[in-house]
């Protein structure tokens, strides 16, 4: 659904383009992500283990970070996984104020369990976009992403 903001053609058309990049973002996440629910994992929990697996122990400020999230935020998601033991948390040896990350064993198993077909998942979503358009869609979302930083 296009934009009905009465505004210049450049408002416009970068409204219409948002609103675009946003459904289809959160269109393309509930139909790649709803498996999770069934693990009773949310899509941040699912990210911490991720990160954790891949990256190996992260403080807690590096794990926000990485999945965007709110240091606040981040508190929540990593005392829930903790409950279920499927990440630890430890004092860092060097710097007492900040918490080490690491997950468990359960974590990377229940992890695991889950991977293969949450990118077969993702695959088959992304299907709908040739090779050369989903790495056009990737180099583009960087450029928007990266727009700030450089």
């Amino acid at each position: 659904m296009p934009t009905r903001y009465k505004g210049t053609p450049e408002e416009k058309r970068a409204l219409d383009a948002y609103i675009k990049l946003q459904r289809a973002s959160e269109t393309v996440l509930a139909r790649t992500t709803r498996h999770l629910a069934e693990r009773d994992l949310s899509v941040s929990q699912f990210g911490v283990l991720e990160a954790l697996h891949h990256l190996g122990t992260l403080s807690q400020r590096d794990l926000a970070d990485k999945l965007l999230k709110s240091t606040g935020n981040m508190s929540i998601v990593i005392k829930n996984l903790e409950k279920r033991d499927l990440i630890a948390r430890e004092r860092d040896p060097d710097d007492n104020r900040y918490m080490q990350v690491c997950i468990t064993d359960a974590g990377r198993d229940l992890l695991l369990s889950l991977l293969g077909a949450h990118v077969r998942g993702i695959v088959e979503a992304m299907s709908v976009l040739t090779a050369a358009e989903q790495e056009e869609l990737g180099r583009l979302c960087r450029k928007l992403g990266l727009r700030d930083a450089a």
